[in-house]
């Protein structure tokens, strides 16, 4: 087994994995087996084949992401970002704004559903372009706090190319596992 770090964030990859660009360059230790037949016969995906998922994300060895507070998701052409009733309650609470004000001046329905609103340039009403960061960071709607892990990024590996591509932090610093790519793919559909 390889056991990987990055930052406070441990990892454990089949050894056959290691070459995998989500362990690449961050193997710290490889574990060997009191075993006399040798490491590779403690890997379970070696010695229980029939325990190996039939099929596996191709992420599954992980995925590095941190943001770079660039502002880049909050701006550019009009899109759609999701919000809860609930979410618009936070905020509003944040900003110690009435609910309405936050629903007259900042939110639209697109097919059927609340969305924040843009600018005519494209740019999140709660985005301020002088510190390119979010007013309303610490209560943004879940689709903001999942980017990039959206299920449409993680079809492929040429959908997250694509994310890497546009998004500094895609593909860049913090490593996060299967599990939590998974955590937070799965709070929003995408």
């Amino acid at each position: 087994m390889i056991r990987c770090f990055a930052g406070d964030q441990q990892s454990v990859f089949s050894s056959s994995l290691i070459n995998q660009p989500a362990c690449k360059d961050r193997i710290v230790s490889q574990e060997l087996s009191a075993n006399p037949a040798g490491p590779e016969q403690t890997d379970p995906l070696q010695t229980n084949p029939e325990q190996v998922p039939q099929t596996s994300p191709w992420y599954r060895d992980g995925l590095q992401f941190t943001c770079s507070q660039c502002g880049d998701c909050c701006t550019g052409p009009p899109g759609v970002v999701w919000a809860s009733e609930e979410e618009l309650l936070e905020i509003a609470e944040y900003l110690g704004k009435p609910i309405g004000e936050i629903r007259l001046f900042h939110t639209r329905i697109v097919r059927g559903r609340v969305s924040l609103t843009e600018f005519a340039n494209g740019d999140c009403t709660f985005f301020d372009p002088k510190s390119r960061g979010c007013t309303v960071y610490k209560s943004r709607p879940v689709q903001c706090r999942t980017w990039p892990f959206w299920n449409s990024h993680l079809a492929n590996e040429t959908a997250w190319k694509k994310v890497c591509e546009v998004c500094p932090g895609a593909g860049e610093g913090a490593f996060l596992s299967l599990e939590q790519v998974e955590e937070r793919a799965k709070r929003i559909d995408m």
